[in-house]
């Protein structure tokens, strides 16, 4: 087995496609085809089925592209590491980050790292919070926004700060971020249900229960982006986190208001892996990360949140 069997076989599983694998590669269609049959003689499982519609990897070949996902990244990592000049920090951190805080995060985040510290290569990913601890205990994050979470076995968890959902409606609805929504009125109206699985439904769930009220769901989603279309295209009201609607409020296409009875809080966090070294560039991404909470919640630009004493 060599690097080049592994790259083949992750460029296959990602685009399904000998052919279109060989392009991505700058090699030729039989070079590519002979490292997948190399790599299945040797392992002697077959890693694709060959279908009509392209290459679709077998249980075998899923497992074995992730791992060799995972090595590739972390070979990655050590030429961007090897060989510094003094003073300068180098690497490759992959960051997760929460869907409803990647807009306001995301730029501000990598523009700052790249302009103080050139040599880090910033990696962004968003899910919801179940996938980005799962990724983290698996090695594909560095770090990662989470929430809701203390810390476990396998992860570092400190905690930034405390944010209020909000009721969020179409523009017509005048919700005011000064005049709390009760969720009684929520619940009057169709209902966008973030869906099951997302942590917000058992946040959004529990509320109702607590106020005995009972939502009437027209429609479940699990993006948030989507969860915030549906409600200005007339399909019921939601419940998001501020930090989530606020660009829609400032622009005109949402309007939004604190819950209350009762209200509704998550915490969000910050994880890390507890085993394996911790580098110079994921403790730089991890303060700057930290950083932009901060500026975030003093500039009045994260609504509804109330900072970590410690954080």
């Amino acid at each position: 087995m060599d690097l080049k069997q592994l790259k083949a076989l992750v460029t296959v599983v990602e685009v399904g496609s000998v052919t279109r694998a060989a392009e991505l590669l700058h090699l030729v269609q039989p070079a590519v085809t002979r490292q997948i049959r190399t790599l299945e003689q040797e392992f002697g499982v077959p890693l694709f089925e060959r279908t009509r519609h392209g290459m679709r990897p077998t249980e075998a070949g899923v497992s074995l592209a992730e791992r060799a996902r995972r090595a590739l990244t972390e070979l990655d990592r050590a030429r961007a590491e090897l060989a510094p000049a003094p003073g300068v920090v180098k690497g490759i951190v992959t960051v997760g980050l929460l869907e409803s805080t990647a807009a306001l995060l995301g730029e501000a985040l990598v523009s700052a790292v790249v302009r103080e510290h050139p040599g880090i290569e910033p990696r962004l990913l968003t899910a919801y919070s179940g996938h980005l601890q799962q990724w983290l205990d698996d090695g594909d994050l560095d770090l990662s926004l989470l929430y809701n979470l203390t810390s476990t076995p396998s992860l570092n968890v400190t905690p930034l700060l405390r944010e209020q959902l909000w009721g969020t409606a179409p523009p017509e609805a005048a919700l005011q971020a000064d005049s709390p929504v009760p969720l009684a009125e929520v619940a009057a109206r169709r209902f966008v249900m973030p869906a099951a699985g997302h942590a917000l439904h058992a946040l959004v769930s529990g509320a109702a229960r607590e106020a005995g009220v009972e939502l009437d769901v027209s429609v479940q989603t699990n993006s948030m982006s989507l969860q915030k279309a549906l409600v200005r295209g007339g399909h019921g009201w939601t419940i998001l986190p501020a930090v989530g609607v606020a660009e829609d409020v400032t622009e005109g296409t949402l309007s939004a208001a604190p819950l209350a009875g009762p209200e509704v809080w998550r915490s969000i966090v910050l994880g890390m892996p507890r085993a394996g070294r911790v580098t110079a560039a994921v403790e730089v991404v991890a303060r700057e990360l930290v950083h932009q909470i901060h500026t975030s919640v003093h500039n009045g630009r994260w609504p509804s949140a109330l900072l970590h004493e410690r954080a």
